[in-house]
């Protein structure tokens, strides 16, 4: 494949990827909570992360990414912690309730694309499950382009 027909399928992916996410935004109306408050959940998932972590992975500064934690933290779905690894950090965790919020948010979610898939014939669906790995190795380059700090040996 030439330099111009990669740069050709990288907008048709990024095209692709911006209305999915557009499309997702509208799965979370229903769980009363914002599709950011719905990622934070999600990242925090096992021993939480730092306030800058999380503003990285929302692609916003530090201050945005704190609103929406005191938001989350007075709801009573995420609480501050000392970071293990480093006594002058904190670490954000989900509390039990914020375990229930995001398996409901997802359970959600998965059924609106359970819904979704199921007007896709056989072929399309055996396409798409052929082209989840692809997905995969895709979006792990890209974490790896985007955070080379983390690839130094």
């Amino acid at each position: 494949m030439n330099d111009q027909e990669l740069a050709d399928l990288a907008e048709r992916y990024r095209s692709t990827l911006r209305l999915a996410v557009f499309v997702s935004r509208r799965l979370d109306g229903a769980t009363g909570l914002s599709t950011t408050q719905t990622s934070i959940l999600n990242m925090l998932a096992g021993e939480g992360l730092r306030m800058g972590a999380i503003a990285e992975n929302l692609g916003v500064r530090v201050p945005s990414a704190t609103e929406q934690v005191g938001r989350l933290e007075r709801a009573g779905l995420i609480e501050r912690r000392a970071d293990p690894a480093d006594a002058r950090a904190v670490v954000v965790v989900r509390t039990p309730a914020g375990d229930a919020a995001a398996a409901d948010a997802n359970r959600r979610r998965t059924a609106r694309m359970v819904a979704a898939f199921s007007g896709l014939d056989a072929e399309e669906l055996e396409s798409l499950r052929a082209a989840l790995p692809v997905m995969d190795k895709i979006n792990e380059r890209l974490h790896t382009l985007s955070n080379p700090k983390e690839n130094i040996a």
